[in-house]
């Protein structure tokens, strides 16, 4: 059978467990062993097991079975999913069927004929891959299902900012209107969107995302309108363009403000009239979108430096939603840093249990110029690394004030330093505005996310 698979083998005698060992390596991806079946629980926390082969007897006593009928209840609260395989060498067709009864998915008794052990562990671990599976979808399912009947799940946060904004989600979202959603780079303008979309009468319908920045001039109008086969080089095939695909539903344009003005007025040819005509066509096709636009730019600063068409802001912005940085709604840190602690607890199974009121007080110190995002990172950042169930100030690694930045740089030769705390005061200094942070430096956008990642600043 192929290397598949965690297994735990619990036994008292040292000999039964190195026996099983090396039969089942040659099969098994892993195989843990322990003597003590009080470390079952802890092991269990540590990592998941598909398989556990738990013997009957251990020292309580020797015949009667009953402790390993108990560890095999304890192990099925723990973990509902894993597979348990029984083994004793005090074995009958009583004990058996109880075993099963109790949950178990198989019976082994020692000593055991080689092949047939291992066929049943072969077995035991396809059930539990397709137990795995099964859960995973059903839990995907139920995630689904909870995006769709639980409204602004997304939106964590008392503030009155934050009310705000749900508010003019609710009013706007049943209509059809543009609306235009406006903020600093982390703040969650997406999640409006997508709260717009679900909130609305086209939730049915698809939800369209496309960041206009990542776009080039040659690609926007095959991207957004469709091509028809011949249309160019690469165009092998006829194929619909995001407007098409999103028919009846809602298109994000996202980074809206990085459109080159060329492009704009092509844009607005197709909010005005409603209608695509994929490149190399000369056929227009109908389009039915409700159009949400986001940006962390100033359009307005953008319309008097002759950057932005005004008559297309008039069209993408019937309503705007003016999302707040997180240093403006300082009140919201200590539920949003609970909320990702509980999700980042649970993706990286450790026992976070809460966050001391003095990590807590600094992370209201920060400054945050990524907003939501770079709060989200930092306490992920902190649960990976953390050894302790609570979250300590000494976890969070948060980079300096901007003024200590400026000071630290006068001190220091290395480049790489240097570079490191130009970006930090940049992204300070504009808001974490990525857009406008790689034209002062001078770099792309795609290389100013490289070096934001490298420095851990995303």
């Amino acid at each position: 059978m192929d290397r598949i698979g965690r297994v735990l083998i619990a036994d008292d005698n040292e000999d039964i467990l190195f026996a099983a060992k090396l039969l089942l390596e040659k099969h098994v991806a892993e195989v843990h062993t322990t003597t003590d079946p009080e470390s079952i629980p802890d092991l269990m926390w540590r990592q998941r097991f598909d398989l556990i082969l738990l013997d009957m007897n251990f020292t309580r006593d020797v015949t009667s079975g009953q402790e390993g009928f108990d560890w095999l209840a304890r192990i099925l609260e723990l973990d509902p999913f894993v597979v348990v395989i029984m083994i004793t060498a005090y074995a009958d067709v009583d004990m058996a069927v109880k075993a099963i009864k109790s949950g178990a998915t198989d019976f082994v008794v020692k000593p055991w004929e080689n092949e047939k052990l291992i066929a049943t562990v072969s077995a035991a671990l396809r059930l539990s891959r397709s137990r795995r599976e099964v859960q995973d979808l059903r839990s995907r399912q139920e995630r689904l299902t909870a995006d769709i009947n639980l409204p602004f799940q997304d939106f964590v946060g008392d503030s009155p900012a934050i009310q705000r904004v749900r508010d003019i989600i609710n009013k706007v979202a049943p209509t059809d209107a543009n609306v235009l959603i406006t903020g600093e780079s982390g703040t969650g303008k997406e999640l409006v969107a997508r709260a717009l979309h679900r909130e609305s009468n086209r939730s049915s319908e698809a939800f369209i995302s496309v960041d206009v920045a990542a776009l080039s001039g040659s690609l926007f109008e095959s991207e957004l309108f469709g091509h028809v086969k011949g249309a160019f080089t690469d165009a092998k095939e006829d194929r619909a363009g995001r407007f098409e695909l999103a028919s009846k539903g809602t298109l994000l344009l996202d980074e809206i403000g990085n459109l080159p003005l060329a492009l704009q007025a092509k844009l607005l040819a197709v909010i005005q009239t409603r209608r695509v005509t994929r490149v190399g066509s000369n056929h227009p096709h109908d389009v039915d979108v409700r159009l949400i636009c986001a940006t962390n730019m100033s359009l307005p600063d953008m319309i008097e430096r002759g950057e932005f068409r005004q008559d297309l802001l008039y069209r993408i912005n019937t309503v705007e939603i003016e999302l707040p940085a997180l240093r403006e709604r300082v009140d919201d840190i200590p539920l949003l840093a609970h909320h990702f602690l509980r999700i980042y607890a649970r993706k990286y199974r450790k026992q976070a249990g809460g966050i001391n009121q003095a990590s807590l007080n600094k992370l209201k110190a920060y400054h945050w110029p990524g907003n939501v995002r770079e709060l989200q990172h930092s306490i992920e950042r902190a649960v990976i690394m953390s050894s302790s169930p609570t979250l300590r100030p000494s976890d969070l690694q948060l980079p300096t004030s901007t003024a200590a930045t400026a000071l630290s740089i006068d001190r220091t030769y290395q480049l790489e330093k240097i570079e490191e705390l130009t970006i930090r005061r940049a992204m300070a200094d504009f808001g974490g505005n990525v857009s406008r942070v790689a034209r002062e430096l001078g770099i792309s956008r795609p290389a100013l996310y490289r070096r934001l990642e490298r420095y851990g600043l995303i």
